[in-house]
């Protein structure tokens, strides 16, 4: 009873719910509360309860504006890497099965892809995801509660069901990592009328059809590149430059590896307006942004990829003065990603200055979970943070793109080493390798750290993935060179690389 005395009594009210909510001096319904069900907020929850944290899960799935929805485990599982990777592998086949003819397979008739057959099969491995989320959680002793989540104050957040039943929970710790989600333009007529975005495309009972991708993120060229590895007929409309923020070398050589297979390309466009056909085709006008002229075309979808907002409008910041960035409406957040309110974290593509990646969200919510727990002191490393673009010519990289890396230390003061190969698997098919390319970016001077590596081939991701070990060692060029190749693989060559851009010398490989 003296317990009971030494609590704060209080009566909180929530709509037509009013709860009677005793918090004993340190003592909350849970240890932490995850407001977000996708892949960081997953990895903080088990990680928390596996800490001896008692946890719960709030995750709801608002439906897209096209009425597209799906179950736990957030945009990666759902509506982003895995089912991306999978369409862009049934791409990869096609090319695959055109390769193996001169391999010596006899594939009598022609080869035509079903969008329906890929689609069915996609979902149901997303399905079999989202109920292995759902056992996780379960297996241990995290509280999962379908609901959408709000705050109320920094120990108290409202659960709103599907139903409209509101229901109150008090935490220690609050985190927040509810992610984005695609953007529609504001200024143009029908786009979002007419338009679906990568909250749609991989969902879709039939094939989209003809298609414009606007946008040159890379989810709009992952998007432009499966769907013409399918064979189905798309236009990617750019406003200004292909993956900002990548090395733009790289960037040339994969949107020209598309170009050359088949994807079409608007070079410095923009959409003026969509409008629906009698026929029930799209028909889009947009402004040569060179010429100023008009033109229009007709398409069968018109798939937004401009950009994406971070979920943060409907959480009740502003009521507790948690700190964001006026201009993305992300949240503000330190290197321990607390946020400006005590209690209240934030992290992942919530996170201002975050990179917008599963691994990195998924690590550090798990670093998160062990310092709230008292377990751990160590911070989330952001730097050298290793990625792929999974277009049909991969593209991977770790750190600093070569542009950076000469604002950094100015142009004599780095060395770039590169080499054009071909894949071994090109020869037979008879394939172009003229794009596939890779650079390694470091000091000119002492050891020669490295600072960037930059490959675009077969198989990036995996050879992305071994590199990047290097960066967390400090590798130097020294490094690289003493490091023996697996022959014969498109790997190798990174460690084979000796010509300098600066040498101006033929940086074509020939022979083994």
């Amino acid at each position: 009873m003296a317990a009971f005395c030494r609590g704060r009594h209080r009566w909180k009210r929530s709509g037509c719910l009013r709860v009677w909510t005793r918090n004993l001096t340190g003592k909350y319904d849970y240890d932490l509360v995850v407001i977000g069900g996708g892949s960081g907020g997953l990895a903080c929850s088990k990680e928390a309860a596996q800490q001896g944290q008692k946890v719960a899960v709030l995750d709801y799935v608002e439906p897209s504006v096209k009425g597209t929805k799906w179950g736990l485990g957030g945009t990666c599982v759902n509506v982003g890497c895995i089912p991306k990777k999978l369409m862009h592998q049934a791409a990869l086949l096609g090319t695959a099965v055109k390769d193996a003819k001169k391999y010596g397979w006899n594939i009598p008739g022609p080869v035509c892809h079903d969008w329906a057959t890929m689609t069915e099969a996609v979902q149901n491995h997303i399905k079999s995801l989202n109920w292995g989320h759902r056992v996780q959680l379960q297996d241990k002793k995290v509280k999962y509660l379908n609901m959408k989540g709000s705050l109320v104050d920094e120990h108290t957040i409202k659960g709103l069901s599907k139903a409209g039943k509101e229901t109150l929970l008090t935490a220690k710790n609050i985190v927040i990592a509810t992610g984005g989600r695609p953007k529609y333009p504001k200024n143009i007529p029908g786009a979002t009328e007419h338009g679906i975005t990568s909250d749609d495309i991989f969902w879709l009972k039939k094939s989209p059809g003809k298609t414009l991708v606007v946008g040159a993120s890379y989810v709009a060229l992952e998007c432009a590149g499966f769907l013409t590895g399918i064979g189905i007929d798309t236009t990617v409309m750019v406003r200004s430059i292909a993956l900002r923020g990548f090395d733009q070398q790289m960037a040339g050589l994969v949107t020209d590896y598309m170009e050359a297979h088949g994807t079409k390309f608007e070079w410095k466009c923009v959409p003026k307006r969509v409008d629906r056909l009698p026929s029930g085709a799209l028909q889009v006008t947009w402004m040569d942004t060179h010429t100023g002229n008009e033109h229009n075309g007709t398409y069968d979808s018109v798939l937004w990829a401009v950009g994406r907002a971070p979920e943060t409008k409907a959480l009740g910041l502003d009521k507790l003065g948690v700190q964001l960035n006026k201009e993305t409406g992300k949240i503000v957040v330190g290197a321990d990603e607390s946020s400006s309110v005590p209690n209240i974290y934030a992290f992942g593509d919530i996170g201002e200055g975050r990179p917008e990646l599963t691994p990195t969200a998924i690590k550090a919510g798990k670093l998160l979970a062990h310092r709230l727990a008292g377990r751990s002191t160590e911070l989330m490393n952001y730097d050298n943070v290793p990625t792929t673009v999974f277009t049909p010519l991969e593209y991977g990289c770790v750190g600093l793109s070569e542009e950076e890396a000469e604002r950094r230390n100015g142009k004599d003061g780095i060395e770039v080493y590169h080499a054009y190969y071909k894949p071994l698997e090109f020869t037979v098919a008879e394939r172009d390798a003229s794009q596939c390319y890779l650079k390694v970016v470091c000091e000119r001077s002492g050891d020669q750290r490295i600072l960037g590596l930059h490959f675009t081939g077969p198989n990036a991701g995996e050879v992305t993935q071994g590199f990047a070990l290097g960066f967390q060692c400090e590798a130097t060029y020294s490094h690289l060179l003493q490091t023996v190749g697996i022959h014969p693989t498109s790997a190798e060559e990174l460690v084979k690389v000796h010509i300098t851009k600066r040498s101006g010398l033929d940086a074509t490989v020939t022979g083994c």
